[in-house]
């Protein structure tokens, strides 16, 4: 059977190149953003630099009016799902509010406000319609339409509350008002502030109960290192991965308890390469997600980008560019990001407001289990994270909890027992696998065993391997594998700021019963 490709025909697409492919899709997925202007937000006193509240922030213009789509049914049946949050490149002063709707609607918009009842701006938004082409005998056509607003130019430190809807469905008529959400920009200054991370979560009751955890912590934001939703079942990046794009639709749903208050930071990893759909397989992530714009390429690398919250920057980084264990899209950047990975760690270094400094990718530098080590990663990105005294790393793509002790030149720079405190400009960088987001889980190097709060074991040497430029495995003896869980798990790490700052990072079971803890300051 001829499959189609990426919605092209056949006959067609074997004439063009990948990026003719990319612009003849263009149609297919809108990639407009709407921005808020000035007067809008200055007629309510909602932005910055209204309402006496401060002089700066002042939102860009709007680009272009959103294209609404044509509905096939009644507006009043289209509910909306699956909302989301993320920051903009400036947590202070950007939103992005995101959503599904299960059929085309016409003039979708959010409604803003700073108290439930009273959301007196609009705000239009835009809708990505995402086509997925049919395969016979496997899945049927399917189209799926995200809607996105940008909010700019918004006050630090202040909640806001929202609705989203479009025509024939408004959020603050009685029958909706129960969808109405809300959220929290940065604050200006630099305060205590907790933030969660996983990777690999997917769809189901482990997923599910992950993300009640997430809400106990209270955290003023989440880090999704990768693998989100398992739409692509295999992970190669190849159109022979057994792909079910239906997935996204319950994976939204699923999370919208968290996501729809707690931005939701995500980036790529290998089960997000979705070969179906330009450019890169990285069509759906531009249609499901609007991320900060602050990467090298957001149309190219969605899942490459920075923000500072607080005395932290943070950023995140596509390890599918660098893998050496799953080559499918290695090289795609042609080293860009990598150059851009060395500039803006050394802008967040000379920055004097930022403390912390924090990354985080899918593929591992240092595992032992499953997938083990990426020589890519080592290869590429260490060097750079040692030059620039990066101060803790979290990864997915193995389902389970890792972490090492401080690794400086390639070995253990220091031990970091439970509970301990680390200085990465003498020490070295704790990495952290934290793949227990809710996929099935994995183990560890037969006779390696678990060791955590309150069941350490014995700290000895761990047989296991790390992936070579040809694809190999090469084994090696590692003394650096600290602590090691086999179950579901997530990081809660709380920053603080001040005359002492430091990362105090605990790792937290599906109960939310403790397994790790330790600290990071720079200069103890």
């Amino acid at each position: 059977m001829d499959l189609p490709d990426f919605g092209i025909p056949p006959q067609l697409a074997r004439r063009m190149s990948m990026a003719e492919q990319h612009e003849y899709l263009r149609t297919k997925l809108t990639r407009r953003r709407t921005l808020v202007t000035a007067g809008s937000f200055a007629a309510t006193g909602l932005l910055t630099g209204c309402g006496g509240s401060g002089s700066s922030g002042s939102p860009r213009s709007t680009t272009s009016a959103p294209s609404p789509a044509t509905s096939k049914v009644p507006g009043s049946a289209a509910a909306p799902f699956g909302r989301h949050l993320a920051f903009g490149a400036d947590p202070k002063r950007q939103m992005r509010v995101s959503w599904q709707v299960p059929a085309a609607v016409r003039k979708p918009y959010v409604r803003v406000g700073l108290k439930p009842e009273e959301l007196s701006l609009r705000i239009a938004a835009e809708v990505r319609d995402l086509h997925t082409p049919g395969v016979e005998g496997v899945r049927l056509e399917l189209e799926q339409y995200y809607v996105h607003a940008a909010l700019d130019g918004l006050r630090p430190g202040t909640t806001y509350y929202y609705g989203v809807g479009h025509e024939g469905f408004d959020p603050t008529s009685p029958g909706h008002r129960s969808t109405i959400g809300s959220f929290r920009t940065a604050p200006a200054a630099p305060e205590r502030f907790v933030f969660t991370a996983f990777g690999d979560q997917g769809v189901g009751k482990a997923a599910a109960a992950n993300d009640h955890v997430i809400l106990r912590q209270e955290p003023a934001f989440h880090l999704h290192a990768g693998d989100i939703c398992y739409a692509d079942g295999n992970g190669k990046g190849l159109k022979s991965d057994g792909y079910d794009p239906g997935f996204w639709d319950l994976f939204l749903k699923q999370n919208e308890v968290v996501a729809r208050s707690v931005p939701w930071m995500v980036t790529t990893g290998n089960h997000d390469m979705e070969a179906w759909y330009s450019p890169d397989g990285y069509g759906g992530q531009l249609a499901r997600w609007s991320l900060p714009d602050s990467g090298f390429d957001p149309r190219s690398a969605p899942g490459v980008y920075a923000f500072t919250y607080g005395n932290v920057g943070f950023v995140a980084l596509d390890a599918n560019d660098v893998s050496y264990e799953i080559p499918a899209n290695l090289g795609y950047t042609d080293g860009r990001q990598t150059k851009w990975l060395d500039r803006k760690l050394g802008e967040l270094r000379a920055s004097k407001t930022v403390d912390f400094v924090v990354v985080f990718f899918h593929h591992c530098a240092y595992s032992t289990s499953s997938h083990a080590s990426d020589g890519g990663v080592r290869a590429q990105w260490l060097p750079l994270f040692a030059k620039h005294e990066v101060d803790l790393v979290i990864n997915g793509h193995n389902h389970v909890y890792e972490r090492t002790d401080a690794i400086r030149k390639g070995g253990v720079g220091r031990a970091v027992p439970i509970g301990a405190s680390t200085d990465p400009t003498r020490d070295g960088i704790v990495y952290v696998t934290a793949g227990g987001g809710g996929r099935d889980l994995y183990g560890f190097p037969q006779g390696v065993k678990e060791s955590y709060e309150g069941h350490v074991t014995r700290h000895d040497a761990v047989d296991t391997f790390a992936w070579t430029k040809s694809r190999r495995s090469k084994a090696e003896t590692v003394e650096w594998s600290r602590v090691r869980y086999r179950g579901f798990s997530l990081l809660s790490v709380e920053a603080e700021s001040g005359t002492r700052p430091s990362l105090k990072v605990s790792a937290l079971n599906q109960n939310g019963k403790r397994i790790d803890h330790f600290e990071v300051r720079r200069g103890a």
